[in-house]
């Protein structure tokens, strides 16, 4: 082969690598500049400053406003709202505190900023209602099934097993009222306890019931603190995580408590899917008392972790006045919507469940019209502790 014939040979294989070199580097540089301006952050474990970047469609819920009105719960009202039923006394003396739960299962409601879901509900609301009883009183539910599905509550405590929920399902229509004495003290969870269990958790079908012992316990700021998922894709794989049903939300809408004041959480895990979930509280330590069955703490720390259904009582006070974190200590959770801030301020003379115009001494729950549109004749949740 003559040496012009390689000269030419060599100039168009050396071109051809040019044109392919140029042509890669045009197009990743012309791809970096477009999703450059496409780019959205979300998540994040520091206080609202979010620290992922996606090229996809998300919606950011650090950076929308829910609806209250389509909201599937309103977390500050849920907080420290404590339903202790309609009030009467047996022959013999003992208190009797009525409860009607409504169940509905056809409702689609706000879960997450622009994220709508088919919620399945107790009473309206994700959690439902936290109903609260004194050790030895007589707890009757009247639980209404409003839902095109088998439905029933499920109470962890000690009762009578016809009380227990799960082999008698309430038909669509129909209604059952359990009773059973209010034992031992401490928080519990309820929950529907229908096949598949799994598909009446992961909808919302839970709530709390605590029990308080005779001897009251030390005054004290009082919340409750449910934490969940949601499931939006029907992957089995949570897409957000909460608690008090809306992510994110106290980062956004921080819980106000008084510097050196008592506050006593009552914390349940209702997570479905992942096996474990915790709570950490920053710059600070809590008693914990585990399923609150016991006047004595079991653990001094800052952290506490949980599987489904397990619960206790956290108790703690702020020395210093800010903005403190509390969230799950798993990353992926925090980064989805399970984190919150406390905002302790200088003491005042009126109590902080007053300035929020919620209390949690007594409660009066009202229900809607359409609450009630299948049923005459029933008592809502609520009345005067």
């Amino acid at each position: 082969m003559s040496y012009p014939r390689i000269a030419v040979l060599f100039g168009i294989a050396f071109s051809i690598i040019i044109f392919v070199i140029s042509t890669a580097l045009y197009s990743r540089s012309s791809l970096s500049d477009q999703n450059s301006s496409k780019l959205d952050t979300f998540g994040g474990h520091t206080p609202g400053y979010p620290t992922l970047q996606t090229t996809g469609d998300v919606l950011d819920p650090t950076s929308f406003v829910i609806n209250p009105k389509t909201a599937v719960v309103d977390p500050m009202k849920y907080l420290r709202e404590f339903n202790y039923g309609k009030l009467s006394t047996s022959s013999n003396g003992t208190v009797i505190r009525d409860f009607t739960m409504i169940v509905s299962d056809q409702q689609t409601k706000e879960v997450s900023p622009g994220v709508f879901y088919n919620v399945w509900t107790f009473n309206g609301t994700i959690p439902g209602p936290t109903l609260r009883a004194t050790e030895g009183d007589t707890i009757r539910i009247t639980l209404i099934n409003n839902g095109s599905k088998f439905h029933s509550i499920h109470f962890h405590g000690i009762h009578p097993s016809e009380m227990d929920g799960v082999f008698e399902g309430i038909a669509p229509g129909g209604k059952f009222t359990y009773q059973f004495t209010a034992e031992p003290f401490g928080v519990f969870p309820y929950h529907c306890h229908m096949q598949p269990l799994e598909e009446h958790i992961t909808h919302g079908l839970y709530g709390a019931l605590i029990i308080d012992p005779k001897k009251p316990r030390a005054s004290a700021d009082e919340m409750v603190m449910l934490m969940n998922g949601y499931d939006t894709d029907f992957d089995t794989e949570n897409n957000f995580y909460t608690v008090n049903g809306i992510p994110y939300y106290y980062m956004h809408h921080p819980i106000q408590i008084d510097k050196n004041r008592l506050i006593r959480i009552y914390l349940l895990n209702m997570l479905e899917f992942d096996p474990l979930n915790n709570f950490h509280l920053h710059a600070n330590m809590f008693n914990f008392y585990k399923t609150g069955t016991k006047l004595i703490p079991d653990e001094y720390t800052d952290i506490v972790t949980m599987n489904q259904a397990e619960r206790g009582i956290l108790e703690f006070s702020y020395k210093y006045p800010g903005k403190y974190m509390f969230h799950a200590h798993k990353t992926e959770f925090a980064e989805k919507g399970w984190t919150g801030l406390f905002l302790v301020k200088e003491g005042t003379n009126q109590s902080i469940n007053d300035n929020l115009n919620v209390t949690s001494i007594s409660n009066i729950t009202n229900y809607s019209t359409t609450d009630f549109n299948k049923t005459t004749d029933l008592v809502p949740t609520g009345g005067l502790n």
